[in-house]
């Protein structure tokens, strides 16, 4: 972080990985809650009302945090990184404005109509309300992950005259295959998150022996969506490790810790990247297992960092080798966790079961974590480019901005963010000292 550069990129990383926090746990809990609604409408039990206007008041919480941390990133496009919102602006502008649009327009106002309108609405204009905020959270996301996977993979586009991007074909843009699938990697993502959110607090209930009745609903509900999520992220996983092979295939080799190209390729699962040697220190491998996952064959040739030249090497090579083996590790033991979950709750067991209430409980951060390692893995293998093949990072950044300033700013930014942790904190905490019913069970 020598260099200014190093400031405006380790900027836009603290303050987009501090606001994912409350984007995931949103978009995550959206669902989750208009599942308790629905369950509200069809038996008339006001035991799922509560349980789901308990969840909107912590979906309340996180969205405020992250409207109030997502609003600087916007204009880190103008301080930050001028030269890129110069030339790519005719292009990101469209999915960022409508973003913008449906988050404040669409998910505000039926949040607002969901937290407050209670009294004045039927059951059934209620229960629309809580579709409508889980559709408005989903589809504002679609647009920021269709910002970042144009970035990924630019399409639709037309290079002017002056030297700038254009955008040709809106539908390109919003439905770039990259777009589509990385949509889904992320909002399932999100999902994880919700869920191990909503089990673990259940299983803090009933570990301290309160609000039992809701406990149980709040585990049923999200070990059965942590299951389900956790085992279609290696689906969507899947498909976008094979779009990098064919589209990234540079970032994909420096991910697995993979340097020379090699048929029958393996996978590393233990292993510390050696950049200036160019091995794997202490591998744990498995023969042929990348050929395989990559080609569908496992004798195919996978190429290595070798193959490329070494200017278009992503630039941090352990950071995103650690990143990438992070959020795999964790979203297999997560796959592990709630499958073992389902079992005990099939045969009865779960909400008497300690070690597992534990588990689940102690589980809570970490779906943040591997969301956040995730993203991390996305953008430093997208390095050395801005937009992929045609921006830099280093040609991206504001020019006027000296070092002193951006580290003026940062450091500012870490402190107000500091203090934001610990309001969302004790607002969550104080909720979750009330529980989701006036009285304790």
């Amino acid at each position: 972080m020598e260099t200014v550069l190093g400031i405006h990129r380790f900027h836009f990383a603290f303050t987009v990985s501090f606001h994912y926090v409350f984007a995931q746990l949103t978009m995550g809990l959206a669902p989750l809650i208009f599942i308790l609604k629905t369950m509200a409408l069809r038996t008339g039990d006001v035991h799922y009302h509560r349980a789901a206007r308990f969840w909107a008041k912590i979906f309340g919480i996180g969205f405020v945090l992250g409207v109030v941390t997502g609003i600087p990133m916007e204009f880190q496009f103008g301080t930050n990184w001028a030269r890129f919102s110069e030339v790519a602006g005719g292009v990101i502008g469209h999915t960022l404005a409508m973003e913008g649009i449906y988050a404040f327009f669409l998910e505000s106002t039926f949040l607002g109509l969901f937290l407050y309108g209670e009294r004045y609405l039927s059951p059934r204009a209620h229960w629309f309300t809580s579709l409508m905020v889980w559709l408005g959270s989903w589809i504002s996301g679609y647009f920021i992950v269709a910002t970042n996977a144009w970035m990924q993979h630019p399409i639709g586009y037309r290079l002017t005259d002056d030297g700038k991007l254009a955008l040709e074909s809106f539908w390109a843009l919003v439905l770039n295959p990259w777009a589509i699938w990385m949509y889904l990697h992320t909002i399932v993502g999100a999902v994880v998150t919700g869920a191990f959110v909503m089990s673990g607090i259940g299983a803090y209930y009933l570990i301290t022996h309160r609000h039992a009745d809701y406990a149980r609903t709040f585990l049923r509900v999200g070990v059965i969506a942590a299951f389900l999520s956790s085992v279609t992220m290696l689906v969507t996983g899947d498909v976008q490790g094979r779009m990098l092979a064919q589209h990234q295939p540079v970032a994909l080799a420096a991910m697995e810790g993979h340097f020379e190209t090699k048929p029958m390729a393996p996978i590393a699962i233990l292993g510390q990247p050696d950049v200036e040697r160019r091995r794997l220190d202490n591998p744990f491998l498995i023969p042929g297992l990348l050929s395989f996952l990559t080609y569908r064959h496992w004798a195919a040739e996978v190429k290595g960092l070798d193959a490329f030249p070494q200017d278009l090497w992503p630039d941090q090579i352990p950071l995103l080798y650690y990143a990438f083996h992070i959020m795999l590790g964790l979203g297999t033991f997560f796959i592990l966790a709630s499958a073992a979950s389902i079992w005990k709750l099939w045969r009865g067991r779960l909400f008497d079961s300690k070690p597992m209430l534990w588990i689940l409980m102690l589980l809570t951060p970490f779906p943040f974590i591997a969301n956040t390692a995730g993203w991390m893995t996305a953008e430093l293998g997208r390095q050395p480019w801005l937009v992929y093949g045609l921006i830099r990072t280093s040609e991206g950044s504001s020019i006027q901005v000296s070092t002193g300033n951006a580290m003026f700013t940062l450091v500012g930014f870490m402190g107000m963010y500091a203090l934001l942790s610990i309001l969302f904190l004790f607002l969550v905490r104080r909720e979750l000292e009330r529980g989701p019913e006036p009285t304790a069970s």
